[in-house]
């Protein structure tokens, strides 16, 4: 096991500079402006995660996908996106054409979560196509919220439950209005589904 000790020092920053460098010996953070002077921590010994390095990720035991809204993510009128930069969970499902696709039979939780300004009125939805049906959508879960005025205040909206989803059914996502979407933050506007 690695010596997780580890000792700081005052540094002085140079103007104008932005700095940092990890490592298992060193890490330094500091961002300067022209005119001031700024003093940074400095942040010596082990166990210091490098900037550019993710951790091991554990892969699930099960088809999992987990998915963000992200800057990358174009939504369609109706239809919400999902980011692939945004450090997506996709194990043993593929994500096509703003689409989960299952691999693999079984039952799955299916799960969204959308941010939106109120409008008069906005709908929220899960829909799975399926072979079953001809390739069809069929409705699994739906929430709408009606406004007497359009107030433009935040709200949310949660849909999840547990279906029997077979190889080649896709499940997504549609809303009354994606322009109505609040796009802050990735973890705003959520999509996934797990194999219980």
């Amino acid at each position: 096991m690695a010596d997780d000790t580890w000792s700081m020092k005052l540094v002085k920053a140079e103007p104008g500079s932005t700095a940092y460098r990890g490592g298992t010996d060193l890490a330094v953070l500091a961002v300067t402006s022209s005119t001031s002077e700024t003093f940074c921590l400095v942040h010596t010994g082990q166990g210091v995660a490098s900037a550019t390095k993710r951790p091991h990720r554990v892969h699930p035991s099960k088809p999992a996908a987990h998915l963000t809204d992200g800057h990358d993510a174009v939504h369609d009128g109706k239809i919400m996106a999902w980011s692939m930069v945004a450090d997506p969970l996709l194990y043993k499902m593929d994500y096509t054409d703003r689409h989960l696709v299952i691999q693999k039979e079984g039952y799955y939780y299916v799960y969204s979560k959308v941010s939106f300004l109120d409008s008069e009125l906005f709908y929220h939805f899960i829909h799975q196509k399926t072979k079953l049906y001809n390739g069809k959508s069929i409705i699994l879960l739906m929430s709408r919220k009606y406004s007497k005025k359009s107030n433009y205040m935040r709200s949310n909206s949660y849909l999840g439950g547990v279906f029997h989803l077979y190889k080649g059914d896709a499940v997504y996502v549609e809303v009354s209005n994606t322009s109505n979407i609040i796009r802050h933050k990735p973890s705003e506007n959520i999509f996934g589904a797990y194999m219980i």
